[in-house]
């Protein structure tokens, strides 16, 4: 492109903010639009104002992109907020294609994590500038100069090239809104890292050609208005009422007029009567545009595409099959199921949607685990009720060998627990590449892991680190496959009948293992009801009655007394699951279950496999 520098470029800077989860990303962007007189005086403002998704406040993680802006000597900054799980890449990827720079936000004391690893290298590929913002410098514990050498080793290693090493430099207390130039200082505001964003990160370069073009880095829906689309203008203005195309991804071209046009101010969007180039604007009327798209004039031509990541794990849908089914969710059909998840398709970029083989199923692809445990989340929120698989790997023939995802998995935990760590993950195929005792009494090591060997390992791992463990992975590409190996050690209990627990009879399965289930809970054949202590399945029965009789016994009528049963979580239900087991999820309950529901047959379809016949 052709740089052209006009008034709408040189006053509009835009830039994501790159951080690991609990770094103070999100309330850094609080103490901003406070400086930046976003909020009224007398407004009562709820703390992370970005995080507005439920899921978002519950975990404490941004999961989705999001944009806003504030004005700063007349001159507008639109921020995009970049998730910080690589689980969630194509969201990084959609709001670093509308970013001309970004901010590096790292604690003090952690220093640089995986997750900040995996948003940086995307950044640097993109050539964006960087400014490193070292937050959280009043903690006890803050390290800000071994920091400062941590991230000057992550750009030499992510291969930064000479002007991105020589990266601006700030510190900061987020929560209290101060930024300032050395530790020394003692900082009032966020006046510098204002000043900082107007000097250091470029303003938007456009291209020279008259003809309105925008890449689609986002969609949304309105009841009123239809679709919207989000972007970066790259060239030309849009007005509302201007006739425009569509270049799809097979360079078909869509005709439609544009409704509406508007600009982020604050976290709300207003309307405006033009969009220059440069600007991050939202516009309606654009009918059927996906992500990637190129929105342009009729004489315009299609930009770079947006790329992303391919998926790396898949997980089958279907509609509720169990006993249970329709009993309280809203949506329970399979083709509500397959529209939702058509739908999800089309807003994030990293999921890909597939029928499957068997009949009202579908193969939903993603970058992870969590990520499609997210989905599973939000859907059950929204009323409806399905069944999901076991997550499992995508293998691919890479020079005709059998390759699979590898990770990068990186551990930090006390060094009293590294060793039975260590072992699990060697287990599990994993490899130590890196171990760092610095003799303070935890120990950080890194792993090359196949993917599939995380699946289910995180309950393991806070249980063998007594939950003062931490772990992140980043994906690492593609490997050797490296054999198979056991991904669980206990077999389930298993409900041998439909009707409700008893007290009495889960009294008498507690020694055998872990129960999920307490008294009163309705149950059914082939649910599973606790986990077992041996590796095979054990089928029992939690309805079992104390039988009355006219006898007294001394100690036959004690009290019964159960342990206390933590309810099972969506993901450590998706971690338990073994290859012939499913997962039951409606907006009330998770449940996991055989897929073969009936004992008999289970038993049928075992002896013919024996015998070579299934």
């Amino acid at each position: 492109m052709t740089p052209k520098n006009n008034l709408s470029a040189l006053n509009i800077r835009n830039i994501a903010i790159i951080a690991h989860v609990d770094h103070g990303k999100t309330t850094l962007v609080d103490a901003m639009f406070r400086q930046c007189a976003i909020f009224r005086a007398n407004q009562t403002v709820e703390e992370r104002v970005l995080d507005s998704m439920e899921l978002e406040r519950e975990r404490g993680i941004t999961i989705a992109a999001k944009n806003c802006a504030v004005n700063w000597n007349g001159v507008r900054i639109n921020i995009v907020d970049t998730p910080g799980h690589a689980d969630f890449g194509g969201e990084v990827e959609r709001a670093l294609s509308m970013a001309d720079g970004a901010i590096l936000l790292v604690d003090s004391s952690e220093g640089p994590l995986p997750q900040t690893r995996f948003v940086l290298k995307k950044a640097l590929e993109r050539g964006l500038r960087i400014i490193v913002l070292i937050n959280k410098i009043d903690r006890k514990d803050m390290r800000a100069q071994e920091v400062l050498d941590e991230i000057l080793d992550l750009f030499i290693d992510l291969d930064a090239n000479d002007n991105q090493l020589e990266f601006p430099l700030l510190y900061a207390v987020g929560r209290n809104g101060i930024a300032q130039k050395t530790l020394e200082e003692e900082g009032r505001d966020l006046a510098p890292l204002f000043e900082m964003i107007l000097s250091e990160i470029p303003s938007p370069l456009i291209s020279g050609e008259p003809e309105f073009s925008m890449l689609v880095s986002d969609i949304g829906y309105s009841d009123y208005l239809g679709r919207l689309v989000i972007g970066k203008i790259y060239s030309g203005s849009v007005h509302p009422q201007d006739t425009v195309v569509c270049i799809k991804e097979d360079s078909s071209r869509i005709t439609s007029r544009i409704t509406k046009v508007q600009i982020y101010d604050g976290l709300a969007l207003t309307d405006v009567e033009e969009a220059k180039a440069g600007e991050i604007a939202v516009i309606f009327g654009t009918g059927d545009a996906f992500i990637g798209d190129t929105i342009t004039s009729p004489a315009g031509k299609a930009l770079p595409r947006l790329r992303v990541d391919e998926p790396t794990v898949v997980m089958k849908f279907g509609a509720n099959t169990s006993p249970f089914a329709g009993k309280d969710g809203k949506w329970v059909q399979s083709a509500r199921i397959k529209e939702r998840l058509e739908r999800e398709a089309l807003r994030n970029v990293a999921i890909q949607v597939a029928e499957a083989e068997e009949k009202d199923t579908y193969l939903v692809k993603g970058r992870g685990e969590f990520q499609l445990a997210i989905l599973i989340e939000t859907m059950r929120r929204e009323g409806y009720e399905l069944t999901v698989g076991r997550a499992e790997v995508i293998l691919k023939k890479i020079g005709g060998k059998l390759c699979e995802p590898m990770e990068n998995l990186f551990i930090d935990s006390d060094e009293a627990f590294i060793g039975v760590v260590t072992e699990k993950l060697s287990m599990r195929k994993g490899r130590l590449m890196n171990l760092v005792n610095k003799g303070f009494g935890r120990v950080r090591a890194e792993f090359s892991i196949p993917s599939r060997g995380l699946i289910g390992y995180r309950d393991d791992f806070m249980t063998d680190t007594k939950g003062t463990g931490i772990m992140n992975s980043i994906f690492a590409g593609y490997g050797d496959y490296r054999g198979d190996f056991p991904t669980r050690w206990n077999g389930s209990l298993v409900s041998d009948r439909a009707g409700s627990a008893v007290a009495y009879g889960l009294f008498h399965l507690e020694p055998r293992g872990r129960l999920f289930v307490v008294p009163q809970d309705p149950v059914y054949e082939g649910m599973v009801i606790g986990e077992y202590n041996k590796d095979i399945d054990l089928e029992v029965n939690p309805c079992k009655e104390k039988k009355l009789t006219n006898m007294r016994a001394s100690g036959k009528d004690d009290n019964i007394i159960l342990r206390p049963v933590k309810p099972l979580t969506l993901e450590e239900a998706l971690h338990f699951l073994a290859e012939d087991e499913a997962l039951e999820v409606t907006p009330k309950a998770v449940r996991i279950r055989k897929t073969i529901l009936s004992s008999l047959e289970r038993r049928s379809v075992k002896a013919k496999s024996l015998k070579g016949y299934g």
